[in-house]
């Protein structure tokens, strides 16, 4: 990665922030700052308490799409087990455990309760849980850590690692290595801290996440990675 390159795109940023009114990205400060207000990982009805965690009064696009529905399925596994689904995020979030070997344990365990859910419900056409693809993962994750993970969406992060000038970019299941480069990028970036407070401007307390999370790297290589 050119770190001249990177420095100089950061500058890009902050011109686009400072010239465009309308935030393209708020929805999943919203969507952080709701997490944030309504997860409990003890709490009694578990299923309940996740779906109130992952609310968004604009859009759903971040557990909702075409063909791509992890949250209901979630729900379906917390119906079906929810002691165990609970265990499952309790050492997702446990940070004294690495954080790949916790990621690709979720990935395994959501693969066990699919075969689980299917033996119940023999006539179900559900044969996907979405969370092998880190992009839903990396979400529990910077929600829960928002100082320490981001979204991981590949296809702009990868356009990014390009135009950095990156000889080796990441492939979109290299994980370990995503979450090392977004800490670098967020270290230049906490540098500019008028690009901060610009950013932060266009937030609205009431409704968005106003600490410091990497959340803006995800929203700074979401802008480089598709201009």
């Amino acid at each position: 990665m050119n770190l001249q390159k990177l420095q100089q795109y950061i500058s890009e940023y902050k011109i686009f922030l400072k010239n465009n009114r309308d935030y393209f990205a708020e929805h999943k400060w919203e969507s952080l700052k709701n997490f944030q207000d309504n997860w409990d990982i003890d709490a009694a009805d578990f299923g309940k308490m996740y779906d109130a965690s992952f609310q968004n009064n604009q859009t759903r696009t971040l557990w909702k799409g075409d063909n791509f529905f992890p949250k209901e399925m979630m729900l379906k596994f917390i119906k079906l087990s929810p002691d165990f689904t609970r265990n499952m995020f309790r050492d997702l979030f446990d940070e004294k455990k690495d954080a790949v070997n916790r990621i690709t344990r979720f990935q395994f365990l959501c693969d066990t309760l699919l075969e689980e859910y299917k033996l119940a419900k023999p006539l179900t056409i559900e044969n996907n849980h979405f969370h092998q693809e880190n992009h839903i993962i990396t979400m529990y994750l910077g929600f829960r850590y928002p100082q320490q993970y981001t979204l991981f969406q590949y296809p702009p992060f990868g356009r990014t690692m390009e135009k950095f000038g990156s000889t080796n970019v990441p492939t979109a299941f290299d994980i370990g290595r995503f979450i090392k480069i977004v800490r670098t990028i967020n270290t230049f970036i906490q540098k500019d801290q008028e690009l901060v407070a610009i950013q932060k401007k266009k937030l609205n307390p009431k409704i968005h996440f106003m600490d410091d999370t990497l959340l803006l790297v995800n929203d700074f290589y979401c802008y480089t990675g598709r201009n």
